[in-house]
């Protein structure tokens, strides 16, 4: 993925965490945290990250509202950018769209239903 921060870009890649450490790569430097040793005998950090929940792929509420339309269902394969939802705020319709490509695991909403800023609303895997 990559971030902008100030105007300048990062790329950055995290990969797959092993028991006790997870590998980050920002800008082709490897960082790893964890539960280990480096060059001169000083832990690195005392993390653990959760098997795959660190990884899960959530599209979220980004404020309070109604679900007015959802344009996927579980099993649908999601492409990153695709329109998936509208919340309804404040009398105007919200586009949600995916930040991740993803089979739709659970959609833990209806339409109608009301949720607050930052609830899950799908779950893909």
């Amino acid at each position: 993925m990559k971030i902008k921060i100030k105007d300048k870009v990062y790329e950055i890649k995290i990969s797959e965490p092993r028991e006790g450490e997870i590998k980050i790569v920002v800008n082709g430097k490897e960082f790893i945290f964890g539960e280990r040793e480096s060059g001169g005998g000083v832990t690195v950090a005392k993390t653990t990250f959760p098997k795959r929940d660190f990884f899960k792929k959530e599209i979220k509420a980004p404020i309070a509202g109604v679900i007015s339309e959802i344009f996927v269902k579980e099993g649908d394969f999601i492409k990153r950018e695709q329109k998936i939802l509208f919340l309804s705020t404040m009398k105007m319709e919200n586009e949600i769209i995916s930040d991740f490509d993803g089979k739709a695991k659970e959609i833990l909403v209806k339409k109608n239903q009301e949720v607050k800023e930052g609830e899950t609303l799908i779950i893909l895997e």
